[in-house]
């Protein structure tokens, strides 16, 4: 049984702050998770990190590498899936889950669990839909965009890396959750 952290019968105070690095946008057409990061938030700190590139057999095609960086000879001495996915969902626990643009995220994670069969029916949160909703004025809803307005800080590091943008996510909920509804 895992830890139980619970503000008296409140929601869940430990949430996985998640974001995959893909080969294309479809699992069901072939694309592959390439890499993920997670953070572990509990009572809003960062409380573990886990991140793993990810070996694959198939190319990355030329146009996704000129997203997020990331070529077939960096995935090299990288575990593969059936290393990666079973420590994922061990890190992961029961936690609701949050990343932006959740859905894609999590449909990723749960074709890619189930090709082991293993299950991921974790409930999860969406920074995008979030942000939509409290900060509807922005000029677009952008990790990046949303991340600096709620900082006040231009991202570090280089974006569409699977840490960095949990990283930024993890921010993005913390201000998010902070505010109070309208």
């Amino acid at each position: 049984m895992g830890i139980n952290l619970r503000d008296q019968g409140g929601p869940s105070l430990r949430y996985i702050i998640i974001d995959v690095e893909t080969t294309g946008l479809a699992p069901n057409r072939g694309d592959r998770v390439i890499e993920v990061g997670a953070l572990m938030l509990v009572n809003n700190e960062v409380a573990e990190e886990f991140h793993s590139l990810i070996y694959i057999h198939e190319q990355i095609p030329f146009r996704v590498q000129l997203v997020h960086g990331i070529s077939n000879e960096m995935l090299n001495g990288w575990p593969e899936a059936d290393e990666v996915y079973p420590r994922l969902k061990r890190f992961v626990g029961k936690s609701t889950i949050v990343a932006h643009n959740a859905q894609f995220d999590m449909k990723f994670l749960r074709y890619e669990f189930s090709c082991l069969g293993l299950e991921l029916n974790n409930p999860y949160k969406c920074t995008l839909q979030l942000s939509r909703k409290r900060l509807p004025h922005l000029p677009n809803h952008r990790l990046e965009t949303v991340y600096c307005h709620v900082t006040g800080k231009n991202p570090e590091g280089r974006s569409h890396r699977a840490l960095g943008d949990a990283r930024m996510a993890a921010e993005i909920w913390k201000g998010l959750t902070s505010l109070k509804s309208s």
